[in-house]
């Protein structure tokens, strides 16, 4: 009965991980994403809710964002090309550069 089991478990897993096997195959480039979407997903996690600073609507100019988002600065962690690409970072530095602020966000 120990003989079974594993096999049988190894094919649960396998069953369960297919949809996101199939999703994105290895070596596989993503998409680019949306200025607006990188910013709901990761940015605005922190930036408008009390915990980082508001960056929308103060004009900040592109080339800042980009180096404080590669380098960190303070409590904000360094982000990798790997987490938002090259091309997806000067998107979004131009976005948030030209972006309005918002009603909703509050911070510091």
């Amino acid at each position: 009965m120990k003989g079974f089991v594993v096999p049988l478990l190894a094919v649960g897993v396998l069953a369960c991980a297919a949809p996101l096997l199939a999703a994105q195959k290895l070596g596989e480039v993503q998409p680019l994403r949306a200025p607006d979407q990188i910013y709901a997903k990761t940015c605005g996690y922190c930036h408008g809710r009390n915990v980082g600073p508001i960056i929308l609507g103060r004009a900040l100019p592109a080339e800042s964002i980009k180096y404080i988002v590669r380098h960190g600065q303070n409590g904000m962690p360094a982000f990798r090309p790997t987490e938002v690409k090259p091309s997806e970072l000067d998107a979004l530095a131009t976005w948030i550069e030209k972006s309005t602020a918002r009603s909703g966000d509050h911070g510091q």
